[in-house]
């Protein structure tokens, strides 16, 4: 395998080249770095490379290790503690704040044997489906540089487009991992709520879960495998599955199944793309003669009124991680300390009572209630990606004079994404097309709740008919220097 093509292989054939000593972890977490490198200048998609200590957890891995996934290089999203590395949040206000502890993300990775390469950018606070804030600047997507990788794990998705890393830790709180998945040509499931476990740091969250971006389905079932489960202290968790979700995932789906296409748009003001559109339909085609029952259905999300609900409930969860900070800083916040967005949700939220708020959330778990009964009928629900292509850099700006109105565009061009963070249940965006342009060109699959392996079993059969591994961005072409030898420096 050559030097340009080790970091796009999958994962477990990543790890059996080192556990067969055909490659030392050393040689495959350098080929990383070199990458990284080599890229980052032009992408922008690290805040943090930690070159000496990936070296040295490298080291330490021989071919006798028998961790799943030992000597794979990963990165973080720099939201989730690492222990020894900033934690930035992309925001000026964490400062360079270093947390003592590993998130239990971070520790299930490492305990599976990755290593942890460096972390990755996000919009502040991770608030944006764009990756360019202030402090961070802007990530740039693989596929054209002029355009947005997405958000929130948008440096994520850039860095395994990119073939920096074969794979990375993301999370979505209203399609973050599906939406930069979109956008870069990747797959993300975001599992269903109470999968994986957000210790130490709270009990449960109600729209925010962890995952990963992948280039393969089968590699997305291997890793929910490893972050799955219940910590001690969790207020609740999603219900055990009933075998492994790799395993799962290489089954063939259980009898024909009734799916769902659904284009309607969850916002009235919003507009969708032609080619997203017709992104939907072809999937609808390709499910029906795999044997699938296909039907035109018309949710009950199109209503004035979605996007306040959903800041709701998001710009308060939002303002918790600011209040957080806060009290690191020791001092009432300033304007100056954020973003104009960010500013602008604070705001907001510390305007809305006790009483507001918890009338806020009945009426999102009613409507949550409500679409998870209309769903019931069918297997799987198929909607577009995103409502448009991936947006050229500043068209979303957190820094401009209409904050709450780029707040409000950021929904137009994501609208379908944050119904399965209302509902809890698993969905998975597929990069089966690409526009005229070659961007990619994605579907999502709403599952059933608590059935992510039926899903994955879904979106395996999906990507065996419609293959996409061979597609690669453009800025991975050009010839980078092969590793150097184990043992270098």
């Amino acid at each position: 395998m050559s030097a340009a093509d080790l970091l796009f292989a999958p994962v477990t054939q990543l790890a059996a080249l080192v556990r067969g000593g055909e490659l030392s972890a050393r040689e495959l977490v350098d080929a990383s770095l070199a990458r990284i490198d080599a890229l980052e200048p032009a992408i922008n998609a690290f805040v943090d490379v930690d070159h000496e200590g990936a070296r040295a957890a490298a080291d330490l891995i021989g071919t006798n290790d028998e961790r799943p996934f030992a000597g794979v290089p990963i990165a973080i999203k720099n939201n989730r503690a690492v222990r020894g590395m900033r934690l930035t949040l992309g925001a000026d206000l964490s400062g360079d704040y270093s947390p003592s502890y590993d998130h239990n993300v971070t520790r299930r990775l490492r305990a599976a044997g990755f290593v942890i390469v460096g972390t990755t950018t996000l919009p502040e606070w991770g608030i944006l489906p764009v990756t360019e804030g202030r402090r961070l600047g802007p990530t740039r997507n693989p596929w054209d540089l002029d355009r947005t990788p997405g958000g929130s794990s948008g440096g994520a998705a850039a860095a395994v487009a990119a073939g920096m890393v074969p794979i990375a830790h993301g999370n979505d709180g209203g399609g973050s991992l599906r939406i930069p998945a979109a956008c870069c040509g990747l797959v993300a499931l975001k599992p269903q709520r109470g999968r994986v476990s957000p210790a130490p740091v709270s009990g449960e969250q109600f729209l925010v879960q962890d995952g990963v971006l992948t280039r393969t389905v089968q590699e997305t079932a291997q890793l929910l495998d490893v972050l799955a489960g219940p910590e001690l202290g969790d207020a609740s968790w999603a219900q055990a599955p009933t075998e492994p979700f790799s395993v799962s995932a290489a089954r063939e789906p259980r009898g024909p199944l009734r799916i769902a296409v659904a284009t309607t748009m969850p916002l009235l003001e919003a507009e969708l793309d032609a080619e997203c559109g017709r992104a939907a339909r072809d999937a609808a085609e390709l499910l029906a003669g795999l044997g699938h029952e296909i039907v035109e259905a018309e949710p009950p999300w199109r209503r004035r009124g979605m996007l306040g609900l959903f800041t709701a409930a998001f710009g308060p969860a939002i303002c918790v991680q600011i209040a957080l900070a806060e009290q690191l800083a020791g001092r009432e916040l300033r304007e100056r300390d954020m973003e104009p967005l960010s500013w602008a949700l604070w705001q907001t939220s510390k305007r809305i009572d006790s009483v507001q708020a918890a009338l806020a959330a009945l009426a999102l778990q009613a409507f949550a209630r409500e679409i998870t009964v209309w769903a019931d009928p069918y297997d799987a629900i198929l909607t577009p990606a995103l409502a448009q292509p991936p947006v050229p850099i500043g068209t979303l700006d957190p820094c401009g004079p209409d904050p709450m109105g780029t707040f409000e565009r950021s929904g137009h061009f994501t609208p379908y994404t944050a119904i399965a963070n209302v509902t809890g249940s698993p969905a998975i965006s597929l990069p089966l097309y690409q526009r005229a342009d070659g961007l990619p060109l994605a579907v999502q699959l709403i599952g059933r709740s608590a059935q992510e392996g039926a899903l994955l079993a879904l979106a395996a059969q999906v990507q065996a008919a419609a293959p996409w591994l061979r597609r690669r961005a453009p800025i991975t072409s050009p010839t980078l220097p092969a590793p150097p030898p184990s043992g270098a420096e």
